[in-house]
């Protein structure tokens, strides 16, 4: 495109928001042209420039995300998954890339989302980040190389307000071990123990969740066999990272053909 991409944030006023408006208004690479809230929200008809504690930017913050994408290129949405669902027909309907960061999703609205990128670019992942995604890539690799002898458990740590879990990076993690062996993830997996649970049953991927304070992100893949463990570890300090990712795919995706595509995509992996 000649123009610079327009982006609407969803979700303006959550810290993922906040930090995208933050993001977008010191690239010079895209504009910010929408800020989209929930309906009743106090932040309706402000100025998008108060959420990050600037200026004024010169966009009001809104709750109609059809007339937000209408002048828009790209959508960047980390908000909940009925919203999500919502967004990606808009999303489709004014033909803009939509960026989701949002986890906690079911099969049903993968589904929806599905069949909106029949008529648009949209880009999904559970974590936007390039150290993540390079994570991902390497965990499927030692998965490969390393039998069932090798339990596998994904433990990942996350601030006090986190609604789901597993984290949304977390099954991209165990996903990717899960291809790497070549099993089935939907089967062979462990996502909480509690009680008397009998030994670990062989070959399964196992999740352990925690939760508290102000944990950004944090999450290790353990190969643990006899005598040695493997640990992959990665640690997000600032959700920039998460944020500048999310811009990249915005980006990325102007002029590619609808379709549903991952950040191993964008990056190239």
């Amino acid at each position: 495109m000649t123009d610079t991409p327009g982006i609407v944030i969803a979700g303006a006023s959550g810290r993922m928001g906040r930090m995208l408006i933050r993001t977008v208004t010191e690239s010079d690479a895209a504009r910010l042209v929408g800020a989209v809230e929930r309906r009743g929200s106090e932040w309706i008809g402000r100025d998008a420039g108060d959420l990050i504690g600037g200026g004024a930017l010169g966009v009001t913050i809104t709750d109609d995300p059809l007339a937000a994408m209408a002048r828009a290129q790209a959508v960047i949405d980390f908000t909940t998954p009925a919203a999500t669902v919502e967004f990606a027909a808009l999303a489709a309907q004014a033909r803009a890339v939509h960026v989701i960061g949002t986890t906690g999703l079911t099969e049903a609205d993968l589904h929806k989302i599905a069949l909106a990128a029949h008529h648009a670019v949209i880009v999904r992942a559970g974590n936007m980040s390039l150290g993540v995604n390079l994570l991902v890539e390497i965990t499927r690799k030692v998965a490969a190389a390393l039998d069932a002898d090798y339990d596998i458990e994904v433990i990942e740590a996350h601030h006090r307000h986190k609604v789901d879990a597993p984290s949304g990076t977390a099954l991209m993690l165990g996903q990717a071990a899960a291809q790497g062996r070549g099993i089935n993830h939907g089967e062979m997996t462990d996502r909480a123990r509690d009680g008397i649970t009998g030994p670990r049953a062989r070959g399964h991927i196992g999740y352990s969740a925690i939760r508290g304070g102000d944990i950004v992100g944090e999450h290790d893949v353990l190969f643990a066999g006899a005598g040695e463990r493997v640990i992959l570890r990665h640690v997000a300090t600032d959700r920039a990272i998460f944020a500048r990712g999310a811009l990249k795919a915005a980006l990325w995706g102007q002029d590619r053909a609808p379709g549903e595509y991952s950040m191993a995509d964008v990056l190239g992996f």
